[in-house]
């Protein structure tokens, strides 16, 4: 196992007994390591779990950030899997959706729903053909 993957399981671990700010500075720290290693993929991963965290206790704008780095990364590397896409938008929807871009929401939000129907996910296309309809309701 790396020391990637060790921070990460570390991270997980904390993250998961509650401590959102423990679990942040963890895969904040493995996203430092996967960055000197070869691993887009690994990396775009980590830093979509470090967005989760951030638009999670509020950080909007840093979490939009590694969002849009881990979107650039998946689309770039063509062994993206589609459940990883679709993960990866449907948080960044959500965070759009706090931020009330509505538009830019939505967009994120069909192109997630398109994914989880390709990957057989039914709750992931239900939940994002609800918010759709919800964010198209004015």
């Amino acid at each position: 196992m790396s020391a990637a993957e060790d921070l990460i399981a570390e991270a997980y671990a904390v993250r998961k007994s509650g401590d959102a700010a423990g679990g942040l500075r963890g895969y904040m720290a493995a996203v430092d390591a996967l960055r000197e290693m070869d691993e887009p993929l690994r990396l775009a991963h980590t830093v979509r779990h470090v967005a989760d965290i951030q638009r999670g206790i509020g950080e909007l704008e840093a979490a939009r950030a590694n969002y849009a780095e881990a979107l650039a990364i998946y689309r770039a590397e063509p062994g993206t899997g589609k459940l990883d896409l679709a993960n990866t938008l449907r948080g960044y929807g959500l965070l759009l959706e706090q931020m009330g871009e509505n538009a830019a929401a939505t967009a994120m939000w069909r192109e997630a729903g398109a994914l989880y129907a390709a990957v057989g996910v039914q709750v992931g296309v239900d939940e994002a053909d609800r918010r759709v309809s919800l964010l198209n309701t004015d």
